[in-house]
């Protein structure tokens, strides 16, 4: 045997082989197979050249990772894994050579490739790395900066805070453990889901890796080797959450052309040689497009050059659907515009006072439009990616494996939780988080100017439980000092309220609380309704439901759906304001950064915020009782009918929007346990929500259990394309079963 390939009942793959390297031969391979077309969208998307077959509208993307640079850093990260852990880097050597194997097949199964016309290419070993920093390169939400300089730019700095609670950003995650003594086994028990873009291929592959040396189940990223984020071993289980940490900065650079190329102003006032070059893309139907692509010390020039901003830059942004919702989705995929939920700004006024006097003010006293942005992110800094985590993991046998193998993770920060079968628990945060100023984590600061250099990197905070459990939501918690917007605390609060209603909890148990519904941030909106006065009979009628309403946002229910409509309607009433106009239109920036600066979006994931926000009226003149007010007369003129699960539906993304299917109407909202978001005043359309979910259950491996929103295929048509959706949608999940002797055998390989 060399290497071998089983299905079970969900056509999910199992894998043995002679060792690790043959595994992960064999892993590149099955994955080539089901998903043959993701892998090689996900290719061409850290290289680059999506437009080359899918055309102009993946031209902004391009732009974006040529001018980022994210092809040459990862080259720059695999040799230097390849020099300093040879071992590893030969690991994903032996992924990449399964996958170029399986490629030409993979692909004559897909029907995607006939239709665009695209032949497989070839993966590098470096391009697993590639893939890496393009699903994640925006996970850490830097745009947000952007977002923060407009709002001081047009309002102020005491504005900044009105918008802090969600806007588009990163990705979210729930995730629960709970240790022995709360369960009905005595082990520990660890469940969750990664809250992400519901793509189609799935951005997770439900797997099972063995081979004498190890024998894992979990979660993988196809494209990658391994099992980075979610896995159990038989003895130890892990899990993320993403941190909401901030390490990536932007920098304001001063660039000027001479005759010998681009130089940038430094922070001791010298002028110095800025790296240049010219890079082409090709668009399918269309001429190519060349791009210019400049590196100061800082790092990447992702906005603007020499000139400042080129005609034309800002590619048909508009504040609706197709402009702020598809086209962050085009551009953001996994990394996504609309998600990772936020808090508050910590410090903000003092961070404000601190960067203003370094600041060039325009004639008026504002802020300055940015014209030329540097990007420093720590993989192009460091040349590491934390892929020498991923083979420790895969051998980890306890707590104490899992932790050393994370102390070598980079990018995302994550919060790990695990547990073994030892009563060993860990919470913990993962990754690194370089040490600067307080100005650098808040919005764009001046290249020339100096103490905004990095200084080493953070020593990464570690948690314990309370009462036998950790309870982790993106909120402000152990990651709090590496990080600057965090989620509200509701979905956290609610699960460990949920963990405290019995006194041992079982696997089995676990569904249910991955399906709460509870809306916890409704309460404002429904405190100021309260206090309504002079609605009409029709109004009055919507208030007294949703004032008895039991706050659940259920597909089923009725009163959730009359809910979301006040809320968007509120929502697109405090956004049209004359005192937010400036905000309205974004400034000309690269087309894969305008959701971050949509102001419907950010009004409507603060909207808890806003309406408690007194200043509203004092500062800006915006009367909230009369936004509410009005928001109910607009849906009573509507008369209303249909439930939640009648709009709020799932939207998967698609490279190519050929296909469509009847979608499921979903439960939940952004702010319940199950978050299904939508985006309150744009759409009630779910393209971002559980991705997949997960119950690691430390007593008996075959006790766990799984489940994705599609299927374990990429492949239309494939029995397993689609099959687990009824599950998802409904809250059940699929048994995790490792026994070979109850699986099908496919292949040799």
């Amino acid at each position: 045997m060399t290497g071998e390939i089983f299905r079970d009942a969900w056509g999910i793959p199992h894998l043995r082989a002679d060792d690790a390297m043959a595994l992960a031969r064999v892993q590149g391979r099955v994955t080539a197979l089901d998903r043959a077309w993701q892998l090689e969208v996900e290719r061409h998307r850290a290289q680059g050249t999506s437009a080359s077959f899918l055309g102009a509208e993946a031209l902004p993307w391009d732009r974006f990772v040529r001018r980022a640079r994210l092809d040459d850093t990862a080259r720059r990260c695999f040799a230097e894994l390849e020099r300093r852990d040879p071992e590893s880097a030969g690991w994903v050597r032996a992924y990449v050579d399964g996958v170029n194997d399986g490629l030409a097949e993979g692909a004559r199964r897909t029907p995607e490739f006939a239709r665009t016309g695209l032949a497989p290419g070839r993966w590098e070993p470096w391009t697993p790395l590639g893939v890496w920093l393009g699903i994640h390169i925006l996970f850490a939400g830097f745009p947000a900066k952007l977002w923060r300089e407009q709002v001081v730019r047009h309002l102020g700095a005491d504005a900044v805070a009105l918008f802090a609670t969600d806007g588009p950003g990163t990705s979210g995650s729930n995730g629960w453990l709970v240790s022995g003594e709360r369960t009905v086994t005595g082990h520990a028990i660890i469940a969750g889901d990664p809250h992400r873009f519901i793509e189609e291929p799935g951005v997770y592959q439900q797997i099972h890796l063995s081979c004498p040396e190890f024998d894992v189940v979990g979660l993988a990223v196809p494209g990658i080797p391994g099992i980075a984020h979610f896995g159990h071993t038989g003895t130890v289980a892990w899990a993320i959450t993403n941190a909401m940490a901030d390490y990536q900065d932007l920098y304001r650079e001063r660039l000027r052309r001479t005759g010998a190329g681009v130089e940038a102003l430094g922070p001791d006032g010298v002028w110095r040689r800025a790296a240049r070059h010219t890079e082409v893309v090709e668009v399918a139907g269309e001429e190519p497009v060349e791009v210019e692509v400049i590196e100061t010390e800082r790092g990447p020039v992702i906005i603007g050059g020499p000139e400042g901003l080129p005609d034309g830059l800002q590619e048909g942004f508009s504040g609706g659907l197709s402009g702020g919702l598809s086209g962050g989705l085009s551009g953001g995929l996994s990394g996504g515009p609309f998600g990772g939920p936020s808090d508050a700004f910590p410090g903000t006024p003092e961070a404000d006072a601190d960067l203003d006097p370094d600041l060039d003010l325009d004639p008026d006293g504002t802020l300055p439009l940015a014209l030329a942005v540097a990007l420093r992110y720590p993989p192009r800094v460091t040349s590491d990616l934390g892929f020498s985590a991923l083979l420790p993991l895969l051998r980890a046998r306890r707590v104490a494996d899992v932790d050393r193998a994370v102390d070598l993770w980079a990018e995302p920060v994550n919060v790990v939780q695990a547990a073994d079968t030892e009563g060993g628990l860990l919470h913990r945060v993962a990754g690194k988080v370089p040490v600067r100023s307080e100005a650098n984590r808040t919005r764009l600061v001046p290249a020339w100017e100096p103490g905004h250099d990095w200084h080493g990197r953070h020593e990464t905070p570690r948690g314990g439980l309370t009462d036998g459990i950790a309870a982790m939501a993106n909120q402000r918690g152990i990651a709090a000092p590496l990080g600057v917007e965090f989620a509200p605390p509701h979905r956290a609060d609610r699960i460990t309220a949920l963990l405290g209603e019995k006194e041992r909890w079982s696997a089995a148990d676990m569904p249910a609380i991955h399906m709460d519904t509870q809306l916890a941030s409704a309460e404002p909106l429904l405190e100021i309704l309260g206090a309504a006065e002079a609605l009409s009979p029709e109004a009055a009628r919507i208030r007294r439901s949703l004032l008895a309403w039991d706050r659940r946002m259920d597909a089923g229910s009725e009163t959730a759906a009359l809910y979301a409509a006040v809320r968007g309607a509120v929502v697109r009433r405090l956004a049209a304001h004359p005192a937010f106009a400036a905000l309205s239109v974004p400034p000309a920036y690269p087309e894969v950064l305008l959701p971050w600066l949509a102001l419907l979006p950010r009004v409507g994931f603060a909207l808890e915020h806003l309406l408690r926000a007194a200043e509203l009226e004092e500062s800006y003149g915006i009367d909230r009782a009369e936004a509410v007010r009005a928001a109910v007369e607009e849906v009573a003129a509507r008369h209303p009918t249909g439930t939640w699960g009648d709009t709020h539906r799932l939207a998967p993304w698609r490279a190519l929007t050929t296909t469509s299917y009847d979608e499921p109407g979903l439960s939940g909202d952004h702010d319940c346990v199950l978050c299904t978001s939508a985006v309150p005043g744009l759409t009630d359309l779910s393209a971002r929500g559980p991705a997949a979910r997960y119950v690691w259950d430390l007593a008996d491996r075959e006790a766990s259990r799984w489940v994705v929103p599609l299927g374990a295929s990429g492949i239309p048509g494939s029995p397993h394309h689609r099959d687990q959706l009824p599950l998802w949608s409904m809250g059940d999940l699929a048994p995790v079963v490792t026994d070979f002797t109850q699986f099908e055998k496919e292949s040799d390989v």
